[in-house]
C-alpha cells in the first residue's frame, strides 16, 4: 500500500469519526419550518360580547410538557391583542402571527391571557345580552395559559397554518349564585384552508340569534352566526361529508344532510336566491333540570339531540350554572325539516313527524357522559330532567 492511498484510507475513517459524533451523515437531525396562527370563533349564546387578552401564544412538542420547562416556543403579542371574539364569525380570523419553529410535530399549545388588573380590570369581560360588561374571570393557573392539545407538523421549509376556534359558547360559564361568570376554555385547532360551505337565511333570520352549524355524527365541528344581510360562511372545513343545522328561536330546525365537501371547494348550500327560511313553529316549551356533581358544576354541560330518520342531530348545548348546575332550554315544537343536499340547487324540505322530539338529553360532567330516556315536550310545557354524577 503506497503513502497516497494510506493517506486517503486514514482520511476516510477520520472522516467517519466526525460523522459518527455529530449523529451520522444526514447533516442537522431536523431543518426548521413557520407555524403561522390565527383566532376565530364560534358563536356565542346569551352574551352580545366575549372580549380577551391575548398575550402570547406558547407551543412545545411534548403534550405533557410543563410551563417550566425547556423547549418551549413562544409567539408574543407585541402589545397584547384585545379581541370580542363574537366578531371573528363568518370566516374572520384575528392573525396571531408566525415563528420559525425546528421541524417536527407538536403536540401542546397554550393561550396566555393577560390578567385583570386595577388598572386594565376588562381585559377580559363579557356582556350579558342587554346587559353591562362584567370581568371575565380566567382559571387560577393563568400565567401558565389556556392548554390545547394540538397535532402539529412544522415540515423542513413549509408552512404549518393553523386556526384556533375558540369556542364562546362552550366557554363562558355564568355562576349565577356568585354573579361572576369564569372561562372554562373550549378552543380547537384546524389547518386553514380555502375549503368552506355557505348559504343565504332569510332576512327575518338575520338577527344574531340564528345559528348555522356543521355536524357529524351529532357533533358540532364548526358553526357561525349569519352577518347581518343573513350570508354565512363555515370556515376552515376538512374534507367530508357533513349535516348542516340551522336553528333560530321560533322557527322549525332545518336540517340539511349529505353536504359533501371536497379539499378547496367551497360548497354552497342553496341558490342566493332561495334563502334558508324554516317555518315559524306556534309553540315552544321548555326543558329544565339540574347536573349535581360530587364538587362543583362548573365543568359541567347538557346537550340536546334530535333523532332522524337520516342522523341525529344536535340542537343546543351550553355549560350549566357553575353554582347551581341548573340548565334551562327554550325549544320550538314545530316538526323539523329535512332536505338532501342537492349540489347547490334548490331544497326540497319536507317536515319530519307532526311535532319535534322525542328529544334526547346529554350531561357530561367530570369526565363521564349521561343519557335521559326520549323527552317528549309539548307547547308551554316544562319537563324537568335532573342528573346526579357520583
Amino acid at each position: 500500500m503506497n503513502i497516497l492511498t494510506r493517506f486517503r484510507l486514514l482520511f476516510a475513517m477520520l472522516l467517519l469519526g466526525v460523522l459518527a459524533a455529530c449523529g451520522g451523515g444526514g447533516g442537522e437531525a431536523s431543518g426548521s419550518g413557520t407555524l403561522r396562527l390565527a383566532l376565530t370563533d364560534a358563536p356565542s349564546c346569551g352574551y352580545d360580547e366575549v372580549n380577551v387578552t391575548v398575550e402570547r401564544v406558547r407551543v412545545h412538542q411534548s403534550s405533557t410538557a410543563a410551563e417550566r420547562d425547556g423547549g418551549w416556543v413562544d409567539l408574543v403579542q407585541n402589545p397584547p391583542q384585545r379581541v370580542d371574539l363574537l366578531t371573528l364569525t363568518n370566516g374572520l380570523l384575528m392573525e396571531l402571527g408566525q415563528t420559525r419553529l425546528t421541524a417536527g410535530t407538536y403536540r401542546q399549545l397554550s393561550l396566555v391571557l393577560a390578567d385583570n388588573t386595577v388598572v386594565n380590570p376588562m381585559a377580559n369581560s363579557v356582556v350579558p345580552t342587554g346587559g353591562t360588561e362584567m370581568a371575565l374571570t380566567t382559571p387560577s393557573a393563568q400565567q401558565s395559559g389556556l392548554k390545547i392539545r394540538v397535532n402539529i407538523d412544522v415540515a423542513t421549509d413549509q408552512l404549518a397554518d393553523v386556526v384556533l376556534d375558540f369556542d364562546a359558547c362552550q366557554s363562558v360559564v355564568k355562576a349565577g349564585g356568585s354573579g361572576q361568570f369564569l372561562l372554562k376554555p373550549v378552543i380547537t385547532a384546524f389547518p386553514r384552508t380555502t375549503t368552506a360551505v355557505t348559504g343565504e337565511v332569510a332576512a327575518s333570520l338575520a338577527n344574531g340569534s340564528t345559528t348555522v352549524a356543521l355536524q357529524q355524527g351529532g357533533v358540532t365541528l364548526r358553526s357561525t352566526t349569519p352577518s347581518p344581510s343573513g350570508y354565512f360562511l363555515l370556515q376552515p372545513v376538512l374534507p367530508g361529508t357533513y349535516t348542516l343545522v340551522l336553528t333560530a328561536p321560533g322557527r322549525a330546525v332545518a336540517v340539511v344532510s349529505d353536504v359533501a365537501v371536497a379539499e378547496g371547494n367551497i360548497v354552497r348550500i342553496q341558490p342566493a336566491a332561495s334563502p334558508l327560511d324554516p317555518t315559524p313553529s306556534t309553540g315552544s316549551g321548555t326543558l329544565t333540570g339540574t347536573v349535581t356533581t360530587a364538587l362543583s358544576p362548573v365543568d359541567a354541560s347538557v346537550r340536546v339531540l334530535q333523532p332522524l330518520p337520516s342522523a341525529v342531530v344536535e340542537l343546543i348545548k351550553h355549560p350549566v350554572d357553575g353554582d347551581t348546575g341548573q340548565y334551562r332550554y327554550r325549544l320550538s315544537t314545530a316538526a323539523p325539516e329535512l332536505a338532501v343536499h342537492a349540489g347547490g340547487a334548490a331544497l326540497a324540505f319536507a317536515p319530519v313527524g307532526a311535532a319535534a322530539g322525542p328529544f334526547t338529553l346529554e350531561a357530561t360532567a367530570a369526565g363521564q357522559t349521561q343519557a335521559a330516556e326520549a323527552v317528549v315536550l309539548g307547547n308551554d310545557a316544562t319537563v324537568t330532567t335532573n342528573f346526579v354524577f357520583p
